[in-house]
C-alpha cells in the first residue's frame, strides 16, 4: 500500500508494505499500526478498549472535583458524564480506542528551570501555542492513520478482529468529552504526574494527546508503573498554588485556566503570581526532572509564529485587533479574544520592572474598551507606580 500524502508531514517516511509482513494474530495488526502512527509523525500509541471499567472510575472522580469547585467557569465539564461513563456511545460500533501522542517543543528546555522567569519583559506563550493550532493537524493524520487501517483490511480476514461490520472510525483532538489523559493513562503512554499531566520515561510531558476510536477489537496495552516517587518539584513551583495535592489540581487557579479559560476579571489574589505569562503556563512542566528527556518535535505546525516565543510587551501590546486576528490566525491564541489578550498583557506590564514608558503604555489604552480591561490597566498602572516611588 502506499501512504496517502498530507499536509505538513515529516519529510522522512517508512512505507511498510502487505508483502513484508505477515499477520497471524491481532498483536501484528497492533503492531503494524504503531508503525503507522509513528511514519505520520505520531511519537508512539496504545490500545485500550472502549469498555474499559477506568470510564466509571474517572467519572466519580470528576464529581469529586466538581464538588469542590475546582472548574472554574468550566461548565462543559458538567455536561455529558454519560458519554464519559460511556465512549462506545460516541462511536456507534467502535470498539478500540487508539491513543496518540505527539511531542511539541521546538527547543529543549534547561533541565529543572523555569527559564521563563529570566525575560521580565517578554510575554510567556505556553510552548504548545507558539505555532499553529495542533488539533487540526492531530485529528487530519489520525484520519490518515483510519484510512491506512481500512486499506489494509483485506490482509487482516482471516483474523478475528471485527470485519462482520463495515469499518468505522472517528479521530478525536481534544474536541469530545473524553477522558484523554486516563486513555493514554491506562494505554500506556506514560503515567500521570502530580501536576496531572501525562508523564513518559523517553520524552517528559511536552506532548499532545488525541484519540481514534476504530470499529476493530485489539488486544489492549497495558499501563505502566509511576515513577514521581517522592518529588514534588511541579507542587512547589506553582506560583499560584494552583496543585492543591499531588494529583490534583485547582484549575480555577491555575495560570493556564486564566489566562485562556477565564472569562472577565482575574482576581487580584493571582495577577501578581501570573507575572508575564500571557498565554498558559509551562512552570510545572519546565521543572520536572522527565522532562531532560523531552523530544524536539518534527512537525512544522509547532515552529513558532510572528516571533512568539520572544516577544516584547509592548509590542505586543501595540498590536490593534486587526493585527491580533490576523496574527493569531491558526492560532490558539485566538480562543481569549483581543479583549482579554489586551488584559493579560496588561497584567504581566504591572509586573514588569517600573518604568514610565509602560505607564504611559497602558494609559493609551484607558476607555478604549471595557470596564473590566480598565480595572486591570489602572491596576498595573498602580503597580508600576509604587515600584518607582520605592526606587526612589
Amino acid at each position: 500500500m502506499t501512504i496517502k500524502p498530507i499536509s505538513n508531514k515529516p519529510s522522512t517516511i517508512t512505507i511498510t508494505t502487505a508483502e513484508t509482513l505477515s499477520f497471524n494474530t491481532p498483536i501484528d495488526v497492533k503492531n503494524w499500526i504503531k508503525l503507522q502512527a509513528q511514519s505520520l509523525g505520531f511519537a508512539d500509541c496504545g490500545f485500550l478498549s472502549v469498555h474499559h471499567p477506568l470510564f466509571a472510575e474517572q467519572i466519580i472522580q470528576l464529581q469529586r472535583w466538581l464538588d469542590k469547585g475546582y472548574e472554574g467557569q468550566l461548565q462543559f465539564m458538567h455536561n455529558n458524564h454519560e458519554l464519559r461513563a460511556n465512549p462506545a456511545q460516541l462511536v456507534e460500533g467502535a470498539r478500540t480506542i487508539i491513543s496518540v501522542r505527539m511531542d511539541y517543543i521546538t527547543q529543549a528546555p534547561t533541565p529543572r528551570t523555569v527559564t521563563d522567569n529570566n525575560r521580565p519583559n517578554s510575554g510567556i506563550i505556553a510552548r504548545y501555542a507558539r505555532g499553529r493550532d495542533y488539533h487540526k493537524t492531530m485529528r487530519n493524520r489520525l484520519k490518515q492513520l483510519a484510512l491506512d487501517i481500512e486499506a489494509m483490511l483485506p490482509e487482516w480476514q482471516h483474523l478475528d478482529i471485527g470485519h462482520n461490520t463495515d469499518f468505522v472510525f472517528r479521530p478525536f483532538s481534544d474536541s469530545a468529552p473524553i477522558f484523554e489523559r486516563p486513555i493514554a493513562d491506562a494505554a500506556g503512554l506514560g503515567w500521570t504526574g502530580k501536576h496531572t499531566l501525562l508523564l513518559n520515561k523517553q520524552a517528559g510531558s511536552f506532548f499532545v494527546l488525541g484519540e481514534l476510536f476504530i470499529s476493530l477489537e485489539l488486544p489492549e496495552d497495558k499501563p505502566v508503573a509511576s515513577h514521581c516517587g517522592s518529588c514534588r518539584a511541579c507542587i512547589d513551583v506553582c506560583p499560584t498554588q494552583a496543585i492543591v495535592a499531588p494529583y490534583e489540581v485547582n484549575a480555577a487557579a491555575c495560570i493556564s485556566y486564566l489566562t485562556i479559560e477565564h472569562k472577565g476579571a482575574i482576581d487580584i489574589k493571582y495577577r501578581r503570581a501570573i507575572g508575564n505569562r500571557i498565554f498558559g503556563c509551562d512552570d510545572c512542566q519546565l521543572v520536572c526532572p522527565w522532562n531532560r528527556y523531552a523530544k524536539i518535535t518534527a512537525i512544522e505546525d509547532f515552529a513558532p509564529r510572528h516571533n512568539l516565543d520572544n516577544s516584547d510587551l509592548l509590542t505586543l501590546w501595540n498590536w490593534n485587533e486587526d493585527e491580533f486576528l490576523r496574527k493569531t490566525q491558526g492560532s490558539p491564541i485566538r480562543r481569549t479574544g483581543y479583549v482579554s489578550f489586551l488584559r493579560n498583557i496588561s497584567i504581566a506590564l504591572g509586573n514588569t520592572t517600573g518604568q514610565q514608558r509602560h505607564i504611559d503604555q497602558l494609559r493609551s489604552k484607558l476607555g478604549m474598551y471595557d470596564d473590566m480591561l480598565d480595572e486591570h490597566i489602572i491596576w498595573a498602572i498602580k503597580e508600576q507606580e509604587m515600584k518607582i516611588n520605592d526606587s526612589e
